[in-house]
């Protein structure tokens, strides 16, 4: 059993991976080639993003994984015989448990080195890419907008670097409107790190709204800032996701500090990280325990599948309700667990239901007879 649990694990994990991140993809495809950005890049920043898509689908196709094994396995009679031959709906879990533990595994591996780490170097790369002058700024024969407020055009870049017949809008100012016009310019380094644009041989059209006139003024060269003109994260900036595991135990209140978050923030990453691996085990569990439910029946199992999805659904809407309790109070973090808890709660009512399938009748009958009772 365990290894058809996995195969078809990792059939549906491609499956949801592959969904999710073309759809992430073809937006940032849009974002980073509209800006000028070479293939490659996209490629970077697509493959940057995986170890996040890949933590949001796992439980998902734990889920699925084992839903679909054991529907197989009922409708082809093959657990009609292993409980035949003696086998507890208990005994029949504990593949599921190990493959759910196999999958706890890989989330935690995910969650606690790839995913901060992937995210930490996008964050960098990102801030690379807005400073990127050039890549902003250098395409031939194109009205570029790198600001609000701001065109600008090249008509041609020689190998040397030269930008030829070059025109710079500034309109941030209503009233104060400026247009550059320049046969050559050159992007230069300043002292400070910043990108001047030198032009040569131009000329600047100042409009005064105040009079409507217009002022004209004729250069041999002049000198304009253009590192404004790019939007920029501030390099090495951090984030609580960033944030290593071992940093958010040993000092929550520090890593939030650091990373300008609040403390409920960092025991939420903290505690998320925790509860997302016991979250797998639980989804493939409850998706098990609720096929087992019920007689064998010629027409399949398909109320236990509806209702092992509506169990999982329930168990999202529970993360979904504790995780805004936690992001406005930290002493609340416990609540992080709950639908871990909730889970095997979930997974023991099933399993004890499978293997007394006359308990909640007799029970029903005894509360019925009790009531009937005269006082």
């Amino acid at each position: 059993m365990l290894s058809q649990f996995m195969v078809l694990f990792g059939f549906f994990a491609l499956v949801l991976v592959a969904i999710f991140w073309i759809n992430k993809a073809v937006r940032m495809f849009d974002r980073l080639i509209g800006d000028g950005q070479p293939a490659w890049v996209f490629l970077e920043f697509t493959a940057l993003t995986l170890p996040g898509v890949i933590g949001v689908v796992l439980p998902i196709a734990a889920f699925a994984g084992t839903v679909y094994v054991t529907n197989r396995l009922s409708t082809e009679s093959e657990l009609t015989v292993m409980q035949a031959t003696g086998y507890s709906p208990w005994r029949l879990a504990r593949p599921v448990l190990i493959f759910g533990i196999i999958i706890a595994l890989m989330m935690s591996i995910l969650t606690h080195l790839l995913i901060p780490m992937s995210l930490s170097q996008l964050s960098n790369r990102q801030s690379e890419i807005s400073e990127n002058i050039t890549a902003k700024l250098l395409t031939e024969g194109e009205f570029l907008h790198p600001a609000p407020g701001i065109t600008f055009y090249i008509r041609e870049i020689t190998p040397e670097g030269q930008l030829r017949n070059v025109f710079l809008s500034d309109r941030r100012s209503r009233e104060n409107a400026v247009t550059y016009s320049s046969n050559r310019a050159y992007l230069l380094q300043d002292s400070n790190g910043g990108t001047r644009m030198v032009m040569v041989d131009g000329l600047a059209q100042n409009i005064q709204t105040d009079g409507n006139r217009l002022f004209n003024t004729h250069f041999n060269d002049f000198s304009y800032d253009i590192s404004n003109l790019v939007s920029r994260n501030p390099a090495g900036a951090e984030s609580v996701s960033y944030a290593r595991t071992t940093d958010l135990l040993r000092d929550p209140a520090g890593v939030a500090e650091r990373t300008g978050a609040t403390l409920s923030m960092a025991l939420y990453e903290l505690n998320g990280r925790l509860s997302n691996a016991l979250l797998c085990i639980f989804a493939a569990t409850v998706g098990f325990a609720t096929l087992l439910l019920g007689n064998y029946s010629r027409f399949g199992v398909w109320w236990q599948i509806m209702l092992a999805f509506g169990l999982l659904v329930v168990l999202k809407l529970i993360e979904s309700a504790v995780s805004g309790v936690v992001l406005l109070n930290p002493t609340a973090w416990p609540l992080m667990y709950l639908p871990a808890l909730a889970g095997a709660a979930m997974t023991i009512m099933l399993l004890l239901t499978a293997s007394y399938p006359g308990l909640w009748t007799r029970f029903r009958r005894r509360r019925a007879s009790i009531a009937e009772k005269p006082a």
